[in-house]
């Protein structure tokens, strides 16, 4: 039986809150809580209607389970209610992070402690499952197998020939799905009628050109003015709006705009990372700690915030372009078979970042192995919890340094 209908933003926001709090596991697992929470025990959508919106939001680039919750709670509540969905899930997560962050500066110079090294160590195990797990689901045949692997060598090779790696990946995006346009069958079902939102195709259109006005207009201005804060925002708008996949997908991107240019060293980046896994919500709060730390900008909880903002806002903004034109789109079979292209891509983009910077900067000789292989069996064999790795990773880091 379903519960009384309560469709204010507050309703919505104390359900995600509560979700935002306790959503261990990553972008599959929280697309999981969703189902039991909205579609099982509140019965807000059906089954159908759920599998429609979270194929949608895995079309999109973005955090796909933040872009399922701003769904849910638009679809609940409007637009009051989308923002109250992505606060309630979101916050939580951010102000551990930011927390974590002041922790790290207090520490200073952070490059030799034993903690670091478990944590860094943690890092490589979490990304070499998260590549596993999704080059079964992503790569199972030899045409994608084949596309994931020429994406990993060109992200790898591309900063040695060319420089910037961001535009190696962006590229390595594009032929992915146009390989996929060309090769590959769609992948993803026709789950029936959409369930239809309150957003207009009029407001779709002008959030997606407000989308692709900040994506080219925050880099000249950026360039034009060489404002600190505008550029950071544009860093981190341009990671929120290419991170096809979400979660852990976000670090070479992340990386790749943060470390370059001095903003944090390849240690404070790792760190902060390792620690991501440990707390519920979305990965991208990972976001907000960068911010915090950062050497540019306002740094403090003002720069974690305006990473955090910058971040996600394409996930609004691509959420509600996308809902008025969804239904049409997806019985597409040229969407679908780009779609299985870019997937592919996704899984050489996770493995090219797994060798750099995750394993380089983390692997040093054979006791950050023994630690690395320790964290991956916590993780992928005995299916411990991230929450519950993160402090028995820093505390073998420290003993190891010790011995």
């Amino acid at each position: 039986m379903s519960e009384p209908a309560d469709t204010s933003p507050g309703a919505v926001f104390r359900v995600f809150l509560r979700l935002g709090l306790t959503s261990f596991g990553g972008p599959v697992a929280h697309i999981g809580y969703f189902r039991d929470e909205f579609v099982a025990r509140r019965k807000w959508l059906s089954e159908a209607e759920y599998a429609d919106l979270v194929a949608l939001c895995q079309f999109l680039p973005g955090p796909a389970s933040s872009q399922v919750g701003i769904g849910l709670g638009l679809g609940r509540a409007g637009f009051a209610g989308a923002a109250a969905a992505w606060t309630g899930f979101t916050v939580p997560s951010a102000l551990a992070m930011i927390l974590f962050a002041y922790g790290v500066a207090a520490f200073g110079d952070v490059a030799g402690a034993g903690w670091l090294s478990g944590l860094k160590a943690m890092a490589v195990a979490v990304v070499a499952q998260a590549v596993w797990g999704m080059a079964k689901s992503l790569c199972p045949e030899a045409r994608t197998a084949t596309i994931a692997l020429g994406a990993a060598a060109l992200v790898i090779a591309w900063p040695l020939v060319l420089g910037h790696a961001t535009y190696g990946q962006i590229v390595a995006i594009l032929i992915g799905g146009a390989l996929g346009r060309l090769f590959l069958s769609g992948t993803i079902p026709d789950s029936g009628p959409a369930r239809p939102f309150p957003v207009t195709r009029r407001t779709g259109l002008i959030a997606g050109a407000l989308f692709l006005f900040l994506l080219v207009g925050l880099p000249a201005l950026a360039w034009a003015t060489a404002d600190p804060i505008i550029a950071i925002v544009d860093s981190f708008y341009r990671a929120g709006s290419l991170v096809f996949g979400g979660g852990h997908v976000v670090l070479p991107l992340l990386q790749a705009e943060t470390v370059p240019p001095g903003w944090v060293t390849v240690d404070q980046f790792l760190a902060g990372y390792g620690a991501a896994q440990a707390v519920p919500g979305p990965l991208f709060t990972f976001s907000a700690y960068l911010g915090t730390v950062m050497e540019a900008g306002p740094g403090g909880v003002i720069g974690g915030m305006l990473a955090l903002m910058a971040i996600f806002a394409p996930a609004f903004l691509l959420v509600v372009a996308a809902l008025p034109f969804w239904n049409a789109l997806r019985t597409r079979p040229a969407a679908r078979s780009a779609l299985a292209g870019v997937n592919a891509t996704v899984v050489g983009l996770l493995l090219a970042a797994l060798y750099d910077p995750v394993w380089t900067a983390a692997v040093r000789g054979p006791g950050d192995v023994v630690l690395v292989l320790a964290a991956f069996a916590m993780l992928a064999v005995w299916k411990w919890a991230p929450w519950i790795v993160a402090p028995i990773a820093a505390v073998l880091g420290t003993v190891a340094a010790l011995l």
